[in-house]
């Protein structure tokens, strides 16, 4: 079974910084792309990234020129680098991947969550 875990949630200040991980594992083939998620108090689960196979990135408007999203040498492990937080960036935050789980079959894929707060 395909695996995500995340790391790198916390508490952080406004105009703060903080990075997520999350590492895919498991009985994967290939992973077509990868993304983080977040759903905060109130509102629907929305993308925050993505980026695919292809190192092609994606970002919600939100959060442009303040998050990046990057890997480290292996589609399997993908960052979130958090920069000039902001309240509303308090959410639960979310891994997820679409991969293949064999030569022809794909599905996506969603980590447990990991909680930031930006807060003063």
């Amino acid at each position: 079974q395909v695996q995500l875990m995340e790391s790198g949630g916390g508490l952080v200040q406004p105009g703060g910084s903080l990075s997520l991980s999350c590492v895919a594992s498991g009985t994967i083939f290939r992973i077509i792309a990868m993304g983080w998620y977040r759903q905060a108090p109130g509102k629907e689960r929305e993308l925050v990234a993505s980026i695919n196979s292809g190192h092609a990135t994606n970002y919600a408007d939100s959060v442009k020129g303040r998050f990046t999203i990057s890997r480290d040498n292996a589609m399997n492990l993908v960052h979130l680098q958090m920069n000039s937080l902001k309240p509303e960036d308090t959410a639960v935050y979310y891994c997820n991947t679409r991969a293949y789980s064999d030569f022809k079959s794909w599905g996506d894929y969603w980590g447990q969550g990991t909680q930031v707060t930006v807060s003063s």
